[in-house]
């Protein structure tokens, strides 16, 4: 090899590598929920199958963002994934309320464009956040709930399934335990939404989430969510309430909650995040530290967000003794977790 070939191929390896170091970052963090989850109560065998869907969902999601495709596809397939697994309480493994059925809700977002679609209280859809991003791209409103949700799904083509396609043997005995003891409590109370007070933590929460950032800078949020176990009322949580559960804004963060819902509600935790980020100048580990553990811990708040910046970095505080997550970037590795100490 003479010098001119030696200078050609270390001048190739040096473009290389700054062609590689000036990739626009990607990103991606998925949740399946938080609360009271801990390593003594799996086998090695569910815990496994636990985590290799949490893979799945976020392999599915990153290798979208890889081929340059939008955040907001990599958010809805990931979310996809997890709605149709039993495992997480979204889809497939949604919780039954109180009458024995399952009301689901869901919620998208484009931190572009500041777009949003949501729908609440749905019934018969296999998949209710791809419902959500078309209520987003292709009604004139943000949310849409149960009836209302369902007549626009036929209208766009969208295929009502049986509401029994949502059926767990899991679910429904959690139902049956949560009944009796919403019976007990009420015993005491005389009240049925006071007896709500009295569950556990455990029946009250459990949702799906996703966060992107693609290779146009472009940040999305989903969350998607089969609710509280036993609810009645027509009760809607966080996860389809954009600001709550949900928010991206590529000025600041993208943001999926999952938790006690009423708390996320009252205070705002999705955009609070995002606001501490874009007016105070807070990292998103700083910001969402402050609002799961300083905020909402302290009044009773339960629950846990994931979170990622323009910039690609990943944060994903919660303030219970698990939360199903996993996350990966152009800087960092394929992360999968369950427990707190991981």
């Amino acid at each position: 090899m003479n010098k001119k070939q030696l200078s050609l191929l270390i001048a190739l390896g040096m473009t290389s590598q700054l062609v590689q170091a000036t990739e626009a970052p990607i990103a991606l963090a998925i949740h399946g929920g938080a609360g009271t989850i801990e390593k003594a109560k799996f086998t090695p065998e569910q815990e496994q199958a636990y985590r290799q869907t949490l893979k799945q969902a976020l392999e599915t999601g990153y290798q979208l963002l890889e081929e340059g495709k939008p955040s907001l596809d990599a958010v809805t397939a990931a979310i996809i994934v997890l709605e149709n697994s039993p495992f997480f309480n979204a889809g497939k493994g949604a919780v039954y309320t109180f009458d024995g059925e399952h009301e689901l809700d869901a919620s998208i977002m484009d931190g572009q464009s500041r777009q949003a679609g949501a729908v609440a209280g749905v019934k018969r859809i296999e998949n209710p956040i791809t419902l959500a991003r078309k209520v987003m791209t292709d009604s004139v409103h943000v949310m849409l709930s149960g009836e209302g949700a369902e007549s626009f799904a036929k209208q766009q083509g969208v295929a009502l399934v049986d509401n029994k396609l949502f059926d767990t043997p899991f679910r429904y005995d959690a139902l049956l335990k949560a009944k009796e003891k919403l019976e007990k409590a009420k015993n005491h109370t005389k009240d049925y939404q006071a007896a709500h007070f009295a569950l556990p933590m455990e029946f009250k929460m459990g949702t799906v989430g996703a966060v992107a950032l693609d290779k146009l800078g472009n940040l999305a949020a989903g969350t998607s969510t089969g609710g509280m176990t036993a609810k009645r009322f027509g009760r809607v949580g966080d996860s389809p309430i954009i600001g709550a559960g949900t928010f991206a804004d590529n000025r600041s963060c993208a943001v999926s909650a999952t938790g006690h819902g009423e708390y996320f509600i009252r205070y705002s935790v999705a955009s609070d995040i995002c606001a501490r980020v874009a007016y105070q100048g807070k990292s998103i580990e700083k910001a969402g530290n402050e609002v799961i553990h300083d905020v909402l811990a302290p009044i009773g708040g339960t629950g846990g967000v994931i979170i990622v910046d323009s910039k690609g970095n990943i944060s994903m505080p919660f303030n219970t003794p698990g939360m199903y997550r996993a996350s990966k970037s152009s800087t960092s590795p394929t992360y999968v977790a369950i427990f707190k100490e991981e």
